[in-house]
């Protein structure tokens, strides 16, 4: 007897969705890990569930879905990690839980939207399902300093007051504010038109126990273009840097209209390790801003 699997894992129809609009540049969501849809839970007995007519009924157990069940699950890896690498900060934490996420379901096709029943994108499930036993050792980090973070804000158009109060210190200036985060993924907006074309800058950082070298491969869909200079990079040891710069062209021609909600195509550049065994994925979107 042949028993169908079901396609899992899948991007719930209560999951959060597409860039948050304040901060575009941003590509979010960040990645999607296990949520709880349809859980038989305990439930306050004297706080009604179902409504019947004009009452509610009263129950010990409710089915819950939700995001709630997801954040433990992240919190729970991140803590993994710092336990196992100490020396890393949040976002070297981070970055290796993105980088090192899977695309496939156990069908071996991309992830599926469950709201759409149709194949997700990085707008839907980010970098993909988290991969707690990769995330332990991704190869290369992107990692971001605290005066990264205030050249963002700056370059947002914060105020001196509001940075001072989200950081907590008044020794900064907005001298090199800059909306380009050392973020590990990528996005380019697209305003009322149907080409452009961004240059992005960014570093990466080697946490091998090793030197090594790593050349990039592109997956672009046609209408968008990416180059990476350098496309081969080494690193000297634990702990060593090396800077690259990807430029993304989009030209979608005149048969696509800008809308008026997020509609994008999508690539990746993966950093594969020459003669070794780590591969360093990241999102390239781009898409019509609201």
């Amino acid at each position: 007897m042949q028993v169908s699997i079901k396609q899992a894992p899948q991007v719930a129809y209560f999951s959060s969705r597409v860039p948050y609009r304040r901060s575009p540049w941003i590509l979010k969501p960040d990645i999607l890990a296990p949520a709880g849809v349809d859980i038989l839970a305990a439930w306050v007995p004297n706080r009604g569930w179902q409504r019947i007519r004009d009452q509610y009924l009263l129950t010990d157990y409710a089915l819950i879905s939700g995001t709630s069940m997801s954040c433990p699950h992240v919190a729970g890896i991140a803590a993994l990690l710092k336990a196992i690498h100490h020396e890393w900060s949040s976002a070297a934490i981070r970055s290796a839980m993105m980088t090192t996420a899977y695309l496939y379901d156990n069908a071996n096709g991309i992830i599926i939207d469950m709201e759409t029943g149709t194949a997700g994108t990085p707008l839907d499930f980010g970098a993909g399902h988290v991969n707690p036993k990769k995330a332990m050792d991704p190869g290369l980090v992107y990692d971001i300093e605290v005066e990264d973070y205030i050249n963002y804000l700056c370059g947002l158009n914060y105020t001196s007051n509001q940075i001072r109060v989200l950081t907590g210190t008044s020794n900064f200036t907005c001298e090199h504010a800059n909306l380009d985060l050392n973020y590990l993924s990528f996005i380019v907006i697209l305003n009322n038109t149907n080409t452009t074309s961004f240059n992005f800058r960014r570093v990466l950082t080697n946490v091998a126990d090793c030197s090594s070298i790593y050349r990039a491969m592109v997956n672009a869909p046609e209408g968008m273009k990416v180059v990476v200079q350098p496309s081969t990079i080494s690193f000297a040891g634990t702990y060593s840097k090396a800077e690259f710069n990807i430029t993304v062209s989009i030209n979608l021609g005149t048969d696509t209209s800008p809308q008026s909600d997020y509609i994008e195509i999508f690539g990746f550049l993966s950093w594969y390790e020459v003669n070794g065994q780590h591969m360093v994925r990241n999102s390239i979107v781009s898409a019509f801003a609201p």
